[in-house]
């Protein structure tokens, strides 16, 4: 192996002990971190802080139903519902996603709007439709359903019902 390679192996599992310490796990090489709720934030605070400038998707999972193995790392415990966080770093183009267990009965995770202002649309989406709160958002509030709306229809145990369609009056002159 030549010395380039050597540097860059041992800078690349220099990195991966560093995100192992900040999230608690590393999934083999894939960019893919493990954070709980109490080390969310600090976590995520700390990738942007390693290059990691913007948010590109924030969105959850309903595991209710889903009966295969999930591939969490020993020492994460699976939960219901499941935020996933993604990030990207420009300057390396690197890209890493940080899964997050949260639980049914206390849907609760800090916000990263002031980390990421444009994560604000996101986490009001994530709110919407799963009931996952975020904790000191600007606005959470409905973005997609009326605010009256009861439920957070892509919750697995969500009633499937029917809304009549309203068409307006056609009309045949031109």
């Amino acid at each position: 192996m030549s010395d380039e390679a050597e540097i860059a192996e041992e800078a690349t599992q220099e990195n991966a002990a560093a995100a192992s310490t900040r999230f608690g796990m590393l999934d083999a090489g894939d960019g893919v971190l493990h954070a709980s709720v109490d080390t969310y934030l600090a976590g995520c605070a700390e990738a942007r802080a390693d290059g990691f400038g913007q948010l590109i998707d924030l969105t959850a999972v309903d595991y209710l139903t889903y009966g295969a193995p999930r591939n969490l790392p020993d020492g994460v415990e699976a939960e219901r519902f499941e935020v996933v966080t993604q990030l990207i770093n420009h300057s390396t183009r690197e890209r890493i996603r940080i899964r997050t267990q949260v639980s049914v009965d206390e849907p609760v995770l800090p916000t990263l709007f002031d980390l990421w202002p444009g994560a604000e649309n996101l986490e009001r989406e994530v709110y919407d439709m799963f009931g996952i709160e975020f904790a000191d958002h600007p606005d959470m509030s409905r973005i997609l359903m009326p605010e009256e709306w009861v439920g957070h229809p892509l919750r697995k145990d969500y009633a499937i019902g029917s809304i009549p369609v309203q068409f307006k009056a056609a009309s045949n002159e031109r």
